[in-house]
This record gives C-alpha cells, sequence and structure tokens, in this order.
C-alpha cells in the first residue's frame, strides 16, 4: 500500500490531468510522479495544504467519505475578528442552502508563520483578519468557506492542515512524502 502526504500549492487542481481546458492548469502530475496514485478527497484549486493520495481502494474511501466522519482540521484567515457568537454558531452548526452542518470544532490561532501565497490575498487597511483552526466531519462543496461567509466572516486564505492522524507538518508547498 502506498500513502502519500502532498501539500497542494494554490491554484492547483487536486487531480493528475485537465483535459478539455482550453486554458492550462497546474495538475497533481506537476509535483508527483508515482504511477497507481489517486487523491482521496479534494482540494478546491483555491485551497492549499493536506491532500492525501493512496493506491489503495479502501483507505482512499474511508479518507475520502463522510458517512466515515474522518476529522479534517483547516487553518483558516477570515475577514474580521469573529466574536463569540460566530464562534458559538460554528460550533453548534450552521444552516447553508443545502442544510444544517455538523458542529464544528473550532478555536482561535495566532497569526502562523506561513509560506507566502501566489497571488497574495487582498489585505484591507481598515479590515483585520484572523486565523482560526476549523474541525469539520463531513466534507460538502466548499463547506469551510460556506460556513465562515454564513457567520459574517468571509475566508480569505484555507488551508488543510490535518486529516485524521496525517498532518502537514513542515511540508512545503509542492512537496510531498510518503507515509
Amino acid at each position: 500500500m502506498t500513502l502519500i502526504l502532498f501539500n497542494k500549492p494554490y491554484d492547483v487542481l487536486s487531480q493528475f490531468t485537465d483535459r478539455g481546458s482550453p486554458t492550462t492548469r497546474a495538475t497533481l502530475s506537476d509535483f508527483i510522479d508515482v504511477p497507481g496514485v489517486y487523491p482521496a478527497g479534494r482540494l478546491d484549486r483555491d485551497s492549499e495544504g493536506l491532500l492525501l493520495l493512496t493506491d489503495d481502494g479502501r483507505l482512499q474511501s474511508r479518507i475520502a467519505d463522510p458517512k466515515f466522519k474522518l476529522p479534517k482540521t483547516y487553518w483558516v484567515q477570515v475577514e474580521g475578528v469573529p466574536d463569540e457568537a460566530a464562534l458559538a454558531a460554528l460550533r453548534t452548526g450552521v444552516l447553508l442552502k443545502d442544510g444544517m452542518t455538523l458542529p464544528a470544532e473550532i478555536e482561535r490561532l495566532e497569526s502562523p508563520e506561513m509560506w507566502p501565497r501566489t497571488p497574495p490575498i487582498r489585505y484591507r487597511v481598515s479590515i483585520p483578519d484572523t486565523w482560526i483552526a476549523l474541525t469539520i466531519r463531513e466534507g460538502r462543496n466548499r463547506q469551510v468557506r460556506r460556513m465562515t461567509a454564513a457567520v459574517g466572516h468571509p475566508t480569505l486564505r484555507l488551508i488543510r492542515w490535518r486529516v485524521g492522524d496525517w498532518s502537514l507538518g513542515d511540508l512545503a508547498p509542492g512537496a510531498w512524502r510518503r507515509a
């Protein structure tokens, strides 16, 4: 069995090919040359961080399938400073267009030392930003971004830090290692 931990950079697709696109976009094949592995789950093109790849179908299912409720922790830079009411809403579940989310674990982070993102996020002098660690146990489309927006704090930067027992650690953007 092969399991790869990959730090997916911003603006990279969570797939190996981009056939049919009128423009060239970066894919996993630009970084990983290991035959027979496939992503266990996805990260949006505008999200960064831990992406697991494996050649084991059972493991891939256990990681990606929401029925297993594997915790996924994201470090999220949001616009503004969430008050206790916003954090409480995230902890109890947020109503989105596709229904109520499961409760999330949440904590404030001191501004972590992160690699620079290209392009950088938009900064506004008059609006502060805050980093939070948000752990969810489901995986709806763009869920974290929709949750933070629903409580009035749009996501500026989203980095998946942990999936189950696997963590990004000191893995640089675009780098990978076998677990």
